[in-house]
């Protein structure tokens, strides 16, 4: 992301998933009431267009015909990590910790999280244009949630999140989503170690990533291109990827296990929607301790 700037792709971020919950309640993957108030006036305005009956899917359409990719993307990685989440919880899990948390709203807008410790780790003038946000939007400041200040390539995670109170050992949820391919792979190697050293049995990470292929042009992926220059101008290109057949053994040496690793596109047909002009590079892996 530039200096001195929120990064554009939390924003977007943020857009798709107000785009999905403007959706018919039936047929949205979840409600994110939030996401609107995040965005600058003209997304904000797209938003409420998307509203009208006649104006949503042909908005959608549009945008997935320009950068065909990025949108249904979004929105499926946002339900599976809830949806792995809320099962998680369900299990006993006893903190979460979202690094790189954006615009992210599960602690405010997922009442499995009222009673669990939650600490958002993110750049800082990231958090300081989410924290003014929320200031304006919530009700009641959230005592559970933590806001812990980060550049990953730079400054020492470890030592920020033990000072705000971090509790080791304990059974902890980490989401580490859209970060990894902007990191170098000193910073994610750092970053995967650290998860598992603070936390303790029945533990979970999930991260989202780049196909090494694409980075390093050895695959081809159709549709791609438009996504992949759009990033690029937002000053956050894709830098860092796996290749995912390496990836349970990049884990295991790490001490976690990899559970589950699927492309968007097979997660889009998972919850029974259309991968179509999706490009298949996008993943979302989910480990275990």
């Amino acid at each position: 992301m530039i200096a001195g700037q929120q990064s554009r792709t939390a924003q977007y971020a943020a857009f798709f998933r107000a785009l999905e919950s403007r959706r018919p309640a039936r047929r949205r993957l979840f409600d994110d009431p939030l996401a609107v108030a995040f965005l600058d006036r003209s997304l904000r305005a797209a938003v409420v267009a998307a509203g009208l009956p006649a104006v949503g899917p042909t908005l959608t359409w549009l945008l997935d015909r320009w950068i065909p990719g990025p949108r249904p993307s979004a929105v499926v990685r946002t339900r599976l990590i809830d949806d792995a989440l809320r099962s998680a919880v369900a299990e006993g899990v006893q903190q979460v910790v979202i690094l790189g948390a954006g615009f992210d709203t599960r602690a405010y807008r997922m009442p499995e999280l009222r009673r669990l410790a939650v600490f958002e780790v993110e750049h800082p003038d990231t958090q300081a244009a989410k924290l003014h946000v929320l200031e304006g939007e919530l009700e009641m400041w959230p005592d559970q949630v933590t806001f812990v200040q980060v550049d990953f390539d730079r400054d020492q995670l470890a030592t920020a999140l033990n000072d705000a109170g971090l509790r080791r050992g304990l059974s902890t949820f980490v989401i580490w989503e859209g970060v990894a391919s902007y990191l170098t792979p000193e910073a994610v190697d750092a970053t995967v170690r650290w998860a598992r050293s603070v936390s303790g049995p029945g533990s979970h990470l999930v991260l989202t990533y780049v196909d090494r292929g694409l980075i390093d042009g050895t695959r081809q992926f159709p549709h791609a291109a438009a996504w992949v220059r759009s990033v690029t101008r937002a000053g956050e290109p894709f830098v860092f990827g796996f290749e995912p057949a390496d990836l349970p053994r990049y884990l295991n040496e790490r001490g976690w296990e990899l559970v589950s690793d699927l492309s968007t596109t097979e997660a889009l047909v998972q919850y029974g929607l259309t991968s179509r002009r999706v490009p298949g590079f996008y993943r979302i892996g989910h480990a275990t301790s």
